[in-house]
């Protein structure tokens, strides 16, 4: 079975689908991997690195239409998915609910896609889960970027000048991001309050030595796959209110909260933005879906008329995207190898509980009543000019 990756096309990302170590154990499963030259360029990783260990290499449109399986971190521009052979297999990071547009191209191609933020967040797909792996380096990133923006260091200081005392941070959102986040503010001194709607991550943030902020908002919870759910009108006025005067003596609040699927809720609103300090600053990892906070732009940061400056820069795993592209490669081939067989390479099980949830188009058919909602908008005039 022939796996391909290429070079990925979408601006400013360097994470790469596969590293050299990975590309070796396909290849030791018996894969025959093929990589377009420059593929590991972004990372430093020359085509030797993967030769070495038995790749081979071909240029982009033989990989496009001989491939059985191509691995891809972004999704391939919809007029290269409309190159790729009818039955490829390809393996990514869709976004289906935000660019429906490369699904129905994988519709019309006869394709088949897995979607890997449809993994399911269970005990056995852990190990696949890319969302997680992802989620974990950026809320990494954004206290380490948040600090460099920062006027004023993190933890607290002794010196003959006098005492420093320690800045306040303040995580929305207790996720896999959120809870990085709140440990390596806390490892870097900071005075650490956490907030989340669900109820039951409060002894996850205590024990990462922070305040957990408590808020009531009435009956709140999570959806099977441990995403937080919607609240309602009057729930996210009670939680703006709550977290106004926190934001206010904080000097960096890191907004996390996301709805799979969905446009981001707006936690942190212009009222809130303007009760806070000068040269505080919000990192926002939701700008990628929205934002959580009012006046953020995606890829820009912005200083307010108070001087706050808010930091909607995406894709904040890909600032590190050696670690990323490890992790990711890791994911990938968790996701390939549980699923080999020696003789007919990936099999793709659909009465897998994973693949189940995954396998968002295959052989051209879409498998998921959650995007054909998104395609038939895509489908109308105003979807066309959005």
């Amino acid at each position: 079975m022939r796996i391909g990756f290429m070079r990925e096309m979408t601006p400013g990302e360097r994470r790469i689908a596969l590293t050299p170590q990975v590309a070796g154990k396909l290849i030791k499963l018996g894969a025959d991997v093929v990589l377009e030259s420059g593929a590991g360029a972004s990372l430093g990783l020359s085509d030797a690195e993967f030769t070495a260990l038995g790749a081979t290499i071909a240029d982009r449109q033989a990989i496009l239409t001989g491939v059985d399986i191509l691995l891809c971190v972004r999704r391939p521009d919809p007029a290269e998915l409309r190159q790729v052979k009818a039955g490829t297999l390809v393996v990514g990071l869709f976004d289906p609910m935000f660019h429906p547009d490369g699904v129905q191209a994988s519709i019309d191609q006869g394709l088949s896609v897995i979607s890997m933020e449809y993994i399911p967040r269970t005990t056995r797909a852990q190990k696949m889960d890319v969302l997680s792996s992802q989620a974990n380096l950026a809320g990494y990133v954004a206290v380490i970027l948040g600090a460099e923006r920062l006027d004023r260091i993190l933890p607290m200081m002794m010196t003959p000048a006098g005492t420093i005392a320690p800045a306040n941070v303040f995580i929305i959102g207790a996720g896999v991001a959120g809870l990085q986040a709140i440990a390596t503010a806390h490892r870097l001194g900071a005075r650490v309050t956490a907030f989340d709607t669900r109820p039951v991550v409060k002894e996850q943030v205590q024990s990462l030595g922070a305040k957990f902020l408590e808020i009531d908002l009435g009956e709140t919870g999570q959806t099977a796959g441990g995403y937080a759910t919607q609240l309602t009108p009057e729930q996210l006025a009670l939680q703006k209110a709550g977290q106004a005067k926190q934001c206010a003596q904080s000097d960096l609040v890191i907004t996390t909260a996301q709805l799979f699927g969905r446009k981001a809720p707006i936690l942190i609103d212009a009222p809130m933005v303007a009760g806070m300090k000068p040269g505080s600053v919000i990192v926002d990892l939701a700008v990628e879906t929205g934002g959580n906070v009012e006046g953020v732009r995606l890829n820009e940061e912005v200083i307010t008329d108070n001087g706050v400056r808010l930091i909607g820069l995406g894709n904040l795993p890909g600032m590190v995207a050696a670690h990323a592209s490890q992790m990711y490669a890791a994911n990938l081939y968790n996701l390939l190898s549980e699923y080999w067989d020696k003789e007919q390479g990936f099999v793709l099980n659909l009465e897998d509980d994973i693949l189940t949830s995954c396998v968002i188009v295959h052989q051209g058919s879409l498998r998921n009543d959650q995007i054909r909602g998104a395609l038939e908008n895509l489908a109308t005039p105003a979807g066309k000019g959005a």
